[in-house]
């Protein structure tokens, strides 16, 4: 059921999108600097895009940016998750190590009762 809501909001989406793409197909001129300071500098460059092209490369932008600030954010919480899960892996090591210590010289059916415990 899930799964049609999914393709159902997906479609209206994309309709949405080719009906904002339709109806905003006017070119406009897309320019690096303002005016002033690309003449201290002495070049400007400039194109000429479709409007919806200049929307939606800005949304997409706007995205990336997040995806890429957020990655960037989380990293010291990756690090120590990482961390801690190796922690976790050496400690459950030494106590494998030390109930097989332990049992060293009982019956086996007793060293397993005391390892499910």
């Amino acid at each position: 059921m899930i799964r049609y809501l999914r393709y159902a909001f997906l479609a209206i989406l994309g309709i949405v999108l080719i009906s904002v793409s339709l109806a905003n197909r006017e070119t406009v001129e897309l320019t690096l600097m303002p005016e002033a300071f690309a003449e201290l500098l002495g070049f400007n460059l400039s194109t000429s895009l479709p409007l919806f092209v200049v929307v939606l490369g800005g949304v997409v932008a706007g995205l990336i940016i997040g995806f890429l600030w957020e990655w960037l954010r989380e990293h010291k919480h990756r690090r120590d998750a990482s961390s801690k899960k190796s922690e976790v892996r050496k400690l459950e090591r030494e106590v494998k190590k030390l109930k097989k210590k332990q049992n060293e010289g009982q019956d086996e059916v007793l060293a397993l009762l005391d390892e499910a415990s």
